[in-house]
């Protein structure tokens, strides 16, 4: 798979823009060794996406997409034009999420939910997954695959939706928006199964990463569990290059290691 090509959602975000600078400089591994003569470097071909202003960050095998993850159409019309620039996608990782606004932090007890906010969660951590792929799976299903190589569609999730590892509770919208995420690709996992094969359809925990997201509740986080965005998308993307079809429907964490639902 030489000319492997990606679809980074949420590109301007911490860990996609990591992503995205990683496969750049060609320096994610592959156990097929699907390395081009050209200094080592894999032929790869990068869609990335944003929600306002185009980030002034560019390469020659970088194409930037705008998408509004709340609105399907967005979505729909993202899948539109990048249709038109390539035959296939072998990859699908959505980085986006939603923890805080500038107006609205985590609830802590049951009297601070409020129904826009939670609303504005699942949007944006459960819905948009399945929207993006509802109408980015027919260029999934033109990619050249194999139980061994299979192509992905991966999300980043959170240990905190997990609902058996829930001992502190808090955080209704986020840890239910999670929660759902999970399930849908639980249950999209199985439809591919049958009848997209050799897909592998993985959600991810990243660990804690220095990132907007995670800045204002970075002083609980325990010495040496802070990530930099550079060497969570590493672990993530080495996650990955190993996964195979017959593990889709997981939940893993940076390190490969499944989380309990």
């Amino acid at each position: 798979m030489n000319n492997r090509t990606y679809l980074i959602v949420g590109g301007t975000g911490g860990i996609g823009r990591a992503m995205i600078e990683h496969l750049l400089n060609g320096t994610a591994s592959d156990n097929d060794n699907n390395k081009t003569n050209n200094g080592g470097k894999q032929d790869i071909h990068i869609f990335a996406t944003y929600h306002r202003n185009i980030p002034d960050f560019e390469a020659d095998n970088l194409h930037w997409i705008s998408m509004n993850l709340c609105d399907e159409q967005s979505i729909q019309q993202a899948a539109e034009v990048i249709q038109q620039q390539t035959t296939h996608i072998d990859w699908i990782i959505n980085c986006a999420g939603l923890l805080h606004t500038a107006t609205q932090q985590p609830e802590k007890a049951l009297r601070q939910v409020e129904t826009d906010f939670f609303l504005q969660n699942m949007q944006v951590n459960a819905l948009a997954s399945l929207l993006i792929a509802k109408h980015f799976r027919p260029l999934l299903a033109k990619s050249a695959r194999s139980n061994d190589k299979p192509a992905i569609f991966a999300t980043i999730s959170a240990r905190v939706g997990s609902i058996s590892d829930n001992q502190l509770g808090g955080w209704y919208s986020y840890r239910m928006s999670k929660a759902a995420l999970n399930m849908g690709m639980k249950n999209l996992s199985i439809e591919w199964s049958r009848s997209l094969k050799d897909v592998c359809v993985v959600v991810m925990q990243p660990g804690t990463v220095n990132t907007q997201l995670s800045a204002p509740f970075q002083g609980n986080v325990a010495e040496g569990q802070l990530f930099s965005p550079a060497y969570s998308a590493e672990c993530l993307l080495e996650v990955l290059n190993r996964m195979t079809a017959l593990q889709s429907g997981s939940f893993v964490d940076w390190a490969g290691e499944s989380i309990p639902w």
